[in-house]
């Protein structure tokens, strides 16, 4: 690991702190970010440098990790005039965490091959949190040999990093993630609300059925704010709806039913409908009645 050259491209809510913990471990990292004032601001942070390019970014460097918002975004900065598969040398890797379709996922690990360097794809679910305090869970597709050569890497921002299957079988597990979490947090929102109607002390039932078998992570990490109707964090119901539309593309594909995720995805419209595209997704709370017990 020592002399490694890193580039990391994106620098969102979860970019930005997983470019950060790449750093803080110590690794050389040139970042790149559309918007290049936030870009100077890491570089503040954290040492390192910037470039005005993903080209110049990924120009003799090890690996190239990128996290950006849909598949255009990930074209743009790999294959398109001036993106980092340009300059990559031989050998190295492109590591994508971009949530984004498996398709896109297979097209560009067949350009990197054939130019001679690796490319996986690895979304990661955590959220910015997760990002944050370096514990995101990333599902990985690609070949063995490289994931067990970035795996180091990828553990600077992560609690658990597994290879899936070949290339598109990390981007295909990020779809079962989302659509487990859409029928979650719809549930979760039903319950709240009937806990109020029902004139309980919400909050005192979560933390009692939390201990059982209805637990999971949006319970524990969501229904107090649902509760308090706060909404203005995590993960927005607009990302949310750009994950669902990849599943239910994959869908049609595999031959797959969705019914639940289809009913949710419409509830995130009324949600959007409603000015809040950029409420966390527990906000389908929002669309249910429930008394005020305050």
């Amino acid at each position: 690991m020592n002399n490694i050259k890193i580039a990391f491209l994106g620098l969102g809510v979860m970019g930005y702190p997983m470019a950060g913990h790449l750093a803080k471990n110590g690794h050389d990292v040139c970042v790149y970010n559309r918007t290049t004032s936030k870009a100077v601001k890491w570089v503040e942070e954290f040492g390192g440098r910037y470039a005005d390019t993903p080209s110049q970014a990924a120009l003799d460097v090890d690996f190239v990790f990128a996290c950006v918002g849909n598949d255009d975004d990930l074209r743009n900065i790999t294959i398109a005039n001036g993106g980092a598969f340009q300059s990559m040398k031989k050998g190295s890797v492109f590591v994508d965490h971009t949530t984004a379709s498996a398709n896109v996922a297979r097209e560009l690990y067949a350009v990197a091959r054939e130019s001679g360097f690796d490319f996986l794809d690895a979304p990661v679910s955590g959220g910015q949190a997760g990002a944050e305090n370096g514990i995101l869970t990333v599902m990985i597709g690609g070949d063995q040999s490289v994931f067990d050569q970035t795996e180091a890497y990828i553990d600077c921002y992560s609690q658990a990093a597994k290879l899936m299957g070949d290339s598109g079988a990390g981007q295909l597990t990020k779809m079962v993630n989302q659509i487990c979490i859409a029928g979650l947090v719809q549930g979760l929102s039903e319950g709240v609300a009937f806990a109020a109607n029902a004139g309980l002390d919400a909050n005192l039932v979560f933390d009692v059925i939390s201990k059982g078998a209805a637990q999971s992570w949006q319970m524990v990490n969501r229904s107090e704010t649902m509760v308090a109707n706060q909404f203005e964090f995590g993960f927005a119901v607009d990302w949310m709806r750009k994950d669902l539309g990849l599943c239910f593309d994959e869908a049609k594909v595999n031959g797959s039913e969705l019914p639940v995720a289809h009913l949710v995805d419409s509830f995130y419209a009324d949600v959007q409908a409603q000015g809040g595209n950029r409420y966390d997704t527990s906000s389908l709370v929002t669309r249910l009645p429930r008394k005020d017990l305050s």
